[in-house]
């Protein structure tokens, strides 16, 4: 009778682990992840000309591991800098679909909220492999890390990423667990001015350092809100989240009143 080494606990886990990862590589239908739009997208063939519709998914990718095989992104796709010398397709609101298509992408990363079904419909009606992520919690930041690095091949790198964040989360969580809460208005747009809820992942963010969002009330998820709502909402910080919202301070300034 053949005797066989015994294996530990740690070692056990281990093979099994390389083995599921060999089954993977050799089975394109043990690599169908269910993205955020709920549609099956398959991880393989490993992804090596990507395009990004959206800042964030850049900036996830580049910490995934897999900045080197983006082929295009959106505008304001601008971080890290290696970003900006990528070509540009366009913009949430106005694709450049011969671009894409001329760049010849094996997978295209999409924003659940931020980028327009027709668009995403449309890609997919074009061959393409498309990849919907909505971060709706900071627990899926991580996530998206993760699935990133599997479309890539980049897992370790992606999966220390996500690590790091989630550390990087608990931290601040710890830190400002105690401290008495800072009414904050969270400006997207500044004419019309348009805020978020209390269900986008900006509040969550703002909870997690210190604020209470003053809007969270709300039920549209990017809401708009006239300047006397604000008035009655009593924030005590303002923080804007783009150029145009940017260009909004200084009458924030300038109004005593607020």
């Amino acid at each position: 009778m053949p005797v066989f080494p015994a294996f530990t606990p740690r070692q056990f886990v281990a093979s099994m682990s390389l083995v599921l990862s060999l089954a993977i590589a050799a089975d394109p239908l043990l690599a169908q992840i269910t993205d955020d739009a709920g549609q099956p997208v398959n991880t393989r063939p490993i992804a090596r000309r990507a395009v990004s519709l959206a800042p964030h998914l850049t900036e996830l990718v580049f910490a995934a591991g897999a900045g080197d095989f983006l082929v295009g992104v959106v505008r304001g796709s601008d971080y890290p800098l290696a970003a900006a010398a990528i070509p540009e397709i366009g913009d949430a609101s106005s694709l450049d679909f011969e671009t894409v298509l001329a760049l010849q992408p094996d997978l295209v990363l999409a924003w659940g909220s931020g980028n327009r079904v027709t668009d995403i419909v449309r890609l997919r009606e074009l061959g393409l492999r498309v990849l919907v992520l909505e971060p709706q919690t900071l627990e899926d930041v991580a996530r998206h890390l993760r699935l990133i690095g599997e479309s890539f091949a980049t897992a370790v790198t992606a999966g220390q990423a996500a690590a790091a964040f989630t550390a990087r989360a608990s931290a601040l969580r710890a830190r400002y667990a105690s401290a008495t809460p800072v009414s904050v208005l969270f400006e997207i747009w500044h004419q019309p001015l348009i805020t978020v809820n209390g269900r986008h992942v900006i509040s969550e963010v703002i909870r997690l350092c210190g604020g209470r969002n003053v809007f969270a009330d709300l039920q549209q998820l990017a809401p708009a809100v006239s300047e006397e709502q604000v008035y009655w909402a009593d924030a005590q910080v303002i923080i804007t989240g783009s150029e145009a919202a940017d260009a909004g301070i200084a009458s924030w300034r300038a109004d005593t009143s607020l």
